[in-house]
């Protein structure tokens, strides 16, 4: 593809939890597309592996952070700066998932939660967005789930956390809508990543069911009777990242095989 006809040529685009699963396909879609790319979580040789697999498709660094701990994230934001310049598109992804019934979730799993996958999301999107105001142009997309726009029984922490960030976006969305500048959440239904293998795992440590069993009664929850894969997430975030979806703002778009919300 000429490089005039990558669309997001000459954008800097940082994807937290970038180092395995949806997050390492997201980073694929962006080099495609002719971004720079900056991948950020906590395990360092993951980042580097996942750097060594998509170097081949362009420009990519890394950086490590904890996207709960403030000081961390603008450390790591800093030094992303200073190797590929202004980050244009930030795509919050880093998560976690835990389940408990609720009479069972305790404080440390419930703060938990809200650190990870919420005020995570906070964290780093205070670190891009006076740039790209500035600039006049920007992406921010936030990973949920479809457990933001449901509930799921013995998740609670967890989707009031996923919840938390489609309120996030939407509110951000239009303190920004004439500014240049879209906020918008993709919330994928059961996917085939790390967070799908370890509820499998449980299921199977507390149920007795087989792996088999077990994949089979998630995959249930999609109508097409299969995990999303991690690519087809990856699609529709790449999809918001463009010039194109400039009118796409507040939005929470639902990757589950037609899952009704």
């Amino acid at each position: 593809m000429a490089e005039n006809m990558k669309n997001l040529h000459g954008k800097h685009a940082l994807v937290t939890g970038g180092g395995r699963g949806i997050g390492e396909a997201i980073a694929a879609g962006l080099l495609l597309q002719g971004a720079r790319v900056t991948i950020a979580g906590r395990d360092e040789a993951h980042l580097q592996n996942a750097v060594r697999r998509l170097l081949q498709m362009g420009e990519v660094n890394y950086v490590t952070l904890d996207v709960t701990d403030e000081g961390s994230v603008q450390q790591a934001f800093e030094q992303a700066s200073k190797r590929l310049g202004r980050i244009d598109i930030l795509v919050n992804n880093a998560g976690q998932a835990q389940s408990a019934p609720f009479h069972k979730t305790d404080a440390q799993l419930w703060q938990h939660m809200l650190a990870v996958n919420l005020t995570g999301t906070f964290h780093c999107t205070q670190q891009v967005l006076p740039a790209m105001l500035k600039a006049g142009w920007g992406r921010i997309v936030n990973i949920s789930s479809t457990a933001g726009l449901s509930g799921y029984a013995y998740v609670a922490a967890y989707c009031a956390a996923k919840h938390g960030v489609i309120g996030l976006t939407r509110s951000l969305a239009l303190e920004v809508a004439t500014k240049g500048v879209t906020v918008n959440a993709v919330c994928p239904g059961y996917t085939e990543t790390d967070i799908v293998r370890e509820a499998i795992a449980n299921i199977v440590s507390k149920t007795g069911r087989s792996e088999e069993q077990a994949l089979a009664e998630l995959s249930a929850n999609n109508p097409q009777k299969r995990l999303v894969q991690p690519v087809e997430v990856a699609d529709a975030v790449v999809w918001l990242c463009m010039p194109g979806a400039s009118a796409m703002n507040g939005q929470s778009v639902a990757v589950a095989g037609g899952e009704v919300m």
